[in-house]
């Protein structure tokens, strides 16, 4: 995200994603559809600063306001600095197979120097599984790794489905990008390494018990995967050889800001032996956390706690240390955390989907009884500088622990059903709610990300989708006016409603305003020229100071995706809309006092509720 106070300040990624529809998917020789897509189109420059004049209107002053239409008239005028840039980028775009994705990389998430954990990478909470004792959970994480072997599979047979979303195919890039893949710190940018098109791909993953890592062979030498029953035998070998919890947590390193992150990994990879086993860890197909276990909690706390436990893993006294943050995908019983620079949220959904299906199969392999070699413990040497790095991890770890509140609900009075019966798009529905509930407590709109997939471009990645607009602001205004019938309600919320899906709609089409604005910052550094005076304005600051971050994450699976707010005064609202219910994740930060995740989680379940009840009690209003 910009920072557009301070040039150098890095772009925050979010990036979950909406699909206004779910995407429907045929089975398909997997890359030769990518050859077909669409390249993202450059938006026409006035068509863009139009638009970012009606996004601005309800969340800034009339003063502000009419200073930035001066800024823009000269801007977009005839021979401006606009044209240039414009020129610039439809230049780009027509040399590149996607204008943004490697300035998005670049900018959104490997220039960005706060810690992944909490400010980047989302964390997936799975439905609550009960374990007898502590054998079920080793068969539940065998099975898991099954799944997603399985998955693999089709990605490696290039056998996945390519999904189609309103009949257009989908760029299914990222599905190749989230296995076997990590990210490594650099001192002042990072990297991400996929290794999976290397000339010996791996066929190992990394298993992290009480801190201490673990290379696990997952492949027998005919190059079929392990059975179920083989994996967990093999993680039962691990478990007994790291009973003691006395380690030094060297995974926590990976949790610090970057830059502190890339010097702390300068001096750990000077060591032959450390540097053998971080490249085992980064190589590895996944890593698999075999979490100690928490204290047990009521059904209604679980899911809160499950999520804090997937962001940041409950501080360095529980699993904090028992996590690799650069690595692409991490699993553990209850969810998964994944890094957010090489993929968005729908496509390890859809791995989420397929290994949650996976494993309610009943296994009706017979395991060959070959005895499987002992999986290999990864060695560190611990150096003074290196223990008072962990130390420092440590320290910084908890603090963000205790500053992040998440409050998970599960919303059961309804679920798609009911905006759909009143021939409502659900996505936009609930972000009227969200409209709501923040005007309620705040008495002001603000400005609100929601994120929209680009995937039916080539190397697309997201857009977003600014939920606040001139017709929200007018229903959330009126909704609470006892002065207003409710007829005149209904309207209001009818028209805000058929706007958030029109910008939805204008987004997957490539064609909203966020990324074209970026972009042309971008071309301006890139010329080396001065800064346009539009993005150092307090309109653009206030643009894109999103105190509502906020992504719909659908899944077959009744699980619900959840991250950190994104500015320091700001909430993260994540869901998934099932047909009967709506699963929430909503964030923010208890250093903030004028925030609060259960208070919002709490207005925005009698917002959505106020909604209903003011349309069935309306009779059907003659548009």
């Amino acid at each position: 995200w910009f920072n557009p106070q301070n040039l150098w300040h890095k772009v925050k990624p979010c990036g979950h994603l909406v699909r206004p529809v779910a995407p429907t998917q045929l089975p398909g020789r997997y890359l030769s559809h990518q050859e077909g897509l669409p390249n993202l189109p450059v938006p026409p420059l006035q068509q863009t600063c139009e638009r970012y004049l009606a996004a601005l209107e309800p969340i800034v002053n009339e003063k502000e306001l009419s200073h930035t239409k001066e800024l823009l008239a000269e801007f977009q005028g005839s021979g401006g600095v606009g044209e240039r840039l414009q020129k610039g980028l439809e230049r780009r775009a027509h040399k590149t197979q996607n204008w943004l994705s490697d300035w998005w990389l670049t900018t959104a998430y490997l220039d960005y120097r706060m810690p992944v954990v909490i400010h980047s990478s989302p964390g997936v909470v799975l439905p609550r599984m009960e374990f007898s004792d502590r054998q079920g959970q080793m068969r539940f994480a065998a099975k898991l790794i099954a799944g997603i072997l399985d998955f693999k599979t089709m990605i490696d047979n290039e056998t996945l489905p390519v999904e189609y979303l309103g009949g257009k195919p989908l760029c299914m890039n990222q599905y190749y990008q989230v296995l076997s893949s990590c990210r490594i710190p650099g001192l002042k940018r990072d990297t991400v390494v996929n290794y999976s098109r290397s000339s010996r791909p791996p066929t190992h993953i990394t298993v992290v018990h009480n801190f201490q890592f673990f290379v696990l062979d997952v492949y027998n030498s005919d190059g079929t995967p392990l059975t179920v029953d083989q994996l967990y035998i093999q993680l039962e070998k691990i478990w007994n050889s790291s009973l003691q919890n006395n380690k030094e947590p060297v995974g926590i390193l990976t949790s610090n800001h970057r830059n502190t992150w890339g010097k702390a990994y300068s001096s750990l990879i000077r060591d032959k032996t450390n540097k053998k086993s971080v490249q085992s860890i980064q190589t590895s197909i996944f890593t698999v956390c075999l979490d100690a276990a928490m204290p047990r909690v009521s059904e209604e706390l679980y899911r809160s706690r499950a999520a804090v436990q997937m962001l940041h893993g409950g501080g360095s006294r529980w699993n904090s240390g028992n996590r690799w943050f650069d690595k692409t995908l991490q699993d553990g019983s209850c969810g998964v955390i994944y890094e957010h620079a090489p993929a968005e949220g729908p496509p390890i959904v859809s791995l989420i989907d397929h290994v949650v299906e996976y494993t309610k199969k009943s296994e009706i392999v017979r395991t060959p009884m070959v005895p499987l070699p002992m999986p290999r413990k990864l060695r560190f040497n611990i150096t003074p500088e290196i223990k008072k790095d962990i130390d420092d991890a440590k320290q910084n770890m908890n603090i963000m622990v205790h500053d992040l509140d998440v409050k998970v609900i599960v919303f059961s009075h309804f679920g798609k059903n009911v905006p759909k019966a009143h021939k409502m798009s659900p996505d936009a529905f609930i972000q009227m709610g969200l409209q709501l509930a923040y005007y309620r407590m705040y008495l002001q709109c603000c400005s609100t990300y929601e994120s929209a997939s680009l995937r039916m471009f080539r190397l697309g990645r997201t857009d977003t989708i600014r939920s606040c607009s001139v017709d929200s602001a007018n229903f959330v205004k009126a909704m609470d006016d006892p002065a207003k019938p409710n007829v005149e309600k209904v309207i209001l919320l009818e028209k805000a409603v058929k706007a958030h899906r029109a910008y939805t709609d204008m987004a997957i089409r490539g064609q909203a305003i966020d990324r074209h604005l970026l972009g042309l910052k971008l071309q301006a550094i890139e010329d080396l020229t001065s800064l346009p005076e539009i993005f150092m304005d307090t309109s653009y600051a206030v643009a894109n100071h999103y105190n509502l971050s906020t992504s719909q994450v659908p899944a077959q699976t009744d699980c619900v995706m959840c991250f950190g707010p994104v500015v320091p005064d700001g909430y993260g609202v994540c869901y998934n809309p099932m047909a009967e219910h709506i699963n929430f994740a909503v964030s923010a930060f208890n250093s903030c006092d004028k925030t609060n995740a259960a208070r919002m989680a709490q207005g925005l379940e009698s917002a959505l509720l106020d909604m209903r009840s003011l349309l069935e009690s309306t009779p059907k209003a003659k548009l």
